[in-house]
Parts: C-alpha cells; sequence; structure tokens
C-alpha cells in the first residue's frame, strides 16, 4: 500500500514559480503528476521514472515545469516557473501499483494523493 500527501500549493501572481511536494509512504516505482481545473478533466502534467532518468512533460507545461525525486526521502517534486493564469488547478500526484515506465494517462495510476490547491492570479 502507498500513501501520498502533496504540499507546496497556494496563490501566486503570473510569472511566479512554486514547488510541489509529493511524499510517499510505502514503496514507488515511477510517480506522475496531474491536475484538474474546475469543470474539467483531470490531465497529465509530467511523470518521472524511480531513477529520474526518464521524464515526460505535457506539451503545455514543457520548459516551464521541472518533475524530480529524491528517493533517499522518498518525495518527489514539480518545480513550476513562469506560471500562467491557465496554470490554476487542483495538483496531485499519483504512482503506479507495480514496476511501469512513467505513464501519461491517469489510468495506468493506482494510488493518488489528496490534491493541493494552486491558484495563480494574472
Amino acid at each position: 500500500q502507498v500513501h501520498l500527501v502533496e504540499s507546496g500549493g497556494g496563490v501566486v501572481q503570473a510569472g511566479g514559480s512554486l514547488r510541489l511536494s509529493c511524499a510517499a509512504s510505502g514503496r514507488t516505482y515511477s510517480m506522475g503528476w496531474f491536475r484538474q481545473a474546475p469543470g474539467k478533466a483531470r490531465e497529465f502534467v509530467a511523470s518521472i521514472s524511480y531513477t529520474g532518468g526518464s521524464t515526460n512533460y505535457a506539451d503545455s507545461v514543457k520548459g516551464r515545469f521541472t518533475v524530480s525525486r529524491d528517493n533517499a526521502k522518498n518525495t518527489m517534486y514539480l518545480q513550476m516557473n513562469s506560471l500562467k493564469p491557465e496554470d490554476t488547478a487542483d495538483y496531485y500526484c499519483a504512482a503506479p501499483l507495480g514496476l511501469s515506465p512513467p505513464g501519461t494517462l491517469w489510468e495506468e495510476y493506482d494510488y493518488w494523493g489528496q490534491g493541493t490547491q494552486v491558484t495563480v492570479s494574472s
């Protein structure tokens, strides 16, 4: 069983930065970040392999967001720079049940955190 807890959300002005953290208890392999804005479907943001050697990003965040992890702390991070109002959403971290490549589809993930809210004001 894996338990995930996100933190680091908040309110920031457009152009600003935030760093989200996802602390995991239990064994994790690849992990991912997703987000869901009000009235919209949950969408993929970024994912990372266990070693950190493989990452994936949504086109909308490439060049602005960076996913990383510290396995000694069992924690994944999402550094978000040059934030835009359209980045406003609840952000969720997720992990699959088994050993698999870092996926981009929410169906590939079995464990989810409770989410952390990010609001970007214009």
